[in-house]
């Protein structure tokens, strides 16, 4: 959605408020496997407007110098997601009576972290209830994504065969834990389990990780960052300010473009905070922020759907038709990667035919 500012900010166009739900970008399950992202923009009562983007990797010199970096969200609402909380086991629940015992000996204390309370069981109250039965772990759904996330840039994307790995949001919730460089071999195997040079935050703070890699690499000629999160920040304002910052300065040339992707995940996302930061308007045109939801994601490569270019050519030809079978657009000196087209209101779905084939795309 976050697109729509590059797109139509030149042309005087009758545009819906920012916020209304007819300004929209599909869902990525109801999105073609051939396309990285749609966005629909009602423009008057009898058009739309369409983007679309072809999911593929940046090739060519849109491929090159890039530095890339994953930050892993290690607030205290992320124990669970990394296999850090303890739940009921396959024994049931911890009888009364067993519970009793570990409070009688200090086995169990109560705190409260990132606006949750949590019971904090002693080792001795661990190991007994695990193995009665009565507990278990979490499983670490962090871990299989930071492992697919990282190996992929580091294999696929960054200049140096590595991808920088942080935690963010650890401590008082403005602290950073730096693993380090990771090549696409480290990740494969690579533990990802929560900090381990301090503690899971009290609160959730994303500036100072986006700080981080954008004054770390400041010099790169691209930068790539992903940052998977359950999504509720704290900053969200802080995070504007600078994201506005680096904006103007990358419009104004005094440094390099960078992409930063929000990557949601668990059960407990705040979508509305990523849609916002998605959606920020800088007063230029560049767009550093996208977000995705991880159990939405059809394909990795779904992180570059608003990296590719109008510059990227993809095939010599191609044409767009609406649902009466008229033509809407056509191309006949190359489709690009990333395309905007009108859409009569009355056609419910789009077809992109290319190469000798038809791509069909339902707007609703």
């Amino acid at each position: 959605m976050s697109f729509w500012k590059n797109l139509f900010s030149k042309e005087p166009v009758k545009t819906e408020p920012k916020q209304s739900a007819r300004n929209r970008q599909l869902p990525s399950q109801q999105v073609a496997p051939e396309f990285g992202e749609v966005d629909v923009l009602a423009i008057d009562h009898q058009y739309n407007r369409i983007l679309f983007t072809i999911l593929m990797e940046p090739t060519g010199s849109e491929a090159e110098g890039w530095q890339t970096g994953v930050a892993l969200d290690a607030s205290a609402s992320m124990q669970g997601e990394f296999g850090r909380l303890l739940v009921t086991g396959r024994c049931g629940p911890l009888p009364d009576v067993l519970k009793h015992h570990y409070e009688k000996q200090g086995w169990i204390t109560k705190t409260q972290q990132d606006g949750i309370t949590y019971s904090t069981f002693a080792l001795p109250a661990v190991q007994d209830a695990l193995e009665r039965g009565h507990l278990e772990f979490t499983p670490n759904t962090v871990e299989p994504r930071a492992r697919e996330f990282t190996a992929y840039l580091a294999d696929n994307l960054d200049a140096d065969g590595g991808t920088t790995v942080i935690y963010w949001a650890c401590g008082d919730g403005t602290k950073l834990d730096v693993v380090g460089d990771l090549t696409g071999t480290d990740c494969q195997t690579a533990s990802f389990a929560g900090p381990q040079n301090t503690a899971f935050g009290s609160s959730t703070h994303l500036a100072p990780a986006v700080r981080y890699f954008a004054e770390r690499f400041r010099d790169a000629e691209r930068g790539m960052y992903l940052f998977i999160t359950d999504g509720r920040l704290d900053d969200l304002a802080a995070v504007k300010q600078y994201t506005i910052g680096l904006c103007r300065e990358i419009a104004a040339g005094r440094r390099n473009p960078l992409k930063c992707v929000l990557i949601g995940l668990g059960d407990r996302i705040d979508e509305a905070q990523m849609e916002e930061l998605d959606d920020l308007d800088s007063g230029t045109d560049v767009d550093i922020w996208d977000h995705k939801i991880a159990h939405e994601m059809r394909d990795i490569k779904e992180i570059f759907a608003e990296v590719v270019s109008e510059n990227q050519i993809i095939a010599p030809t191609a044409r767009i038709l609406d649902s009466n079978g008229t033509i809407v657009k056509s191309f006949s000196d190359g489709l690009p990667a990333k395309v905007t087209f009108d859409l009569p209101r009355s056609s419910n779905w789009f077809e992109l035919e290319v190469a000798g084939r038809r791509i069909r795309q339902s707007i609703y």
